[in-house]
């Protein structure tokens, strides 16, 4: 996966621009069709904000979160993608789960409950 990482008003510490990759390619366990992730901290007075924008092969997922410090800030927004995407596994999972021909079918009478199966 290729992550970009952009610093808008301010730098990044090497150690925080490390601890945001390692944190981003973690998301991985979640949905492998990852292909690119873009991070994006800016900040303002006090506050920091990380913007992290994911890609997946036919989906796009967003995240954006303010706090005191630059770690914190990507802390957030990397736990809210994960829920995201935990959220998406979930989803996807419960689909391919999901017994289509295992209904009776729509001429057939359902057995009563005396009843034996032949």
């Amino acid at each position: 996966m290729h992550i970009n990482t952009t610093a808008r008003h301010c730098e990044i510490d090497p150690e925080d621009r490390l601890h945001a990759h390692q944190r981003i390619e973690r998301l991985q366990r979640y949905a492998r069709d990852l292909q690119e992730a873009h991070l994006v901290v800016s900040a303002e007075k006090y506050r920091h904000t990380a913007e992290i924008t994911i890609k997946l092969k036919h989906r796009g997922l967003a995240s954006r979160e303010e706090a005191d410090g630059v770690r914190m800030a990507i802390d957030r927004a990397v736990d809210a993608l994960e829920e995201q995407l935990r959220r998406l596994k979930e989803r996807r999972v419960d689909r391919k789960q999901r017994p289509g021909h295992l209904s009776p079918a729509a001429g057939e009478p359902e057995p009563e409950a005396g009843e034996e199966l032949a």
